[in-house]
């Protein structure tokens, strides 16, 4: 009888591990190009496709190129610069809409036809290191205060996401916005819209 207890608790102990086990999570690594949708929200593959086809629209949009040619015929060689400002998210859905920033940040740095200025965060502490050298750098090392590159242009949009559902299937839709305004007078030189982002969600039915 004993002998027929311990059996049935080792039996009991083994599939508890086998079950525990099987229950780890299984992780796969693939390549960063690499389209995963598992949600059907938004995700890495939408944020890349939109960014790059925004910033190709802007850099190559007809008032776009005719104000660089003039402003670097005007300047002596010199192109003109961007700051990248917030992209709203207006959405329901959780969007980090700081790695769309960033995107944007990188492909006009990359580009050559537009410099790029530090903005946000990221200026603050310039400003505040560029303050604090004055009293604690030595003045041949200290970096002198009101010599900031001015931008020209500031960067700036938003996302919005539709979703339509009936029964088991809903189709989500996302709409970027992007536009570039001159500072100092306003206008808007340049501004589109992607939405090429849609995708339609089939969820499993309830089990009865």
């Amino acid at each position: 009888m004993k002998k027929h207890i311990f059996v049935l608790i080792v039996s009991i102990m083994v599939i508890a591990m086998i079950s525990a086990c099987s229950s780890s999570p299984k992780v796969s690594r693939v390549d960063a190009d690499t389209q995963v949708d598992l949600s059907g929200r938004w995700n890495d593959t939408d944020v890349r496709q939109v960014c790059e086809s925004l910033i190709n629209a802007c850099l190559t949009a007809p008032r776009v190129s005719q104000y660089i040619q003039e402003y670097v015929a005007q300047h002596n060689g010199d192109i003109p610069t961007v700051l990248v400002g917030s992209f709203k998210n207006t959405s329901s859905e959780h969007i980090d809409t700081s790695i769309i920033s960033k995107m944007m940040e990188n492909a006009i740095i990359n580009s050559g036809k537009l410099e790029f200025v530090a903005g946000g965060d990221t200026r603050a502490e310039l400003r505040a290191e560029r303050q604090d050298q004055q009293g604690n750098a030595s003045e041949e090392t200290a970096s002198s205060l009101g010599n900031e590159t001015g931008a020209n242009f500031l960067l700036t949009g938003s996302v919005k996401a539709m979703v339509d559902r009936a029964g088991n299937t809903s189709v989500r839709a996302y709409f970027v916005d992007a536009q570039l305004t001159n500072i100092e007078t306003n206008r808007i030189l340049w501004s589109d819209q992607n939405s090429d982002i849609k995708k339609i969600i089939q969820q499993p039915k309830a089990k009865l």
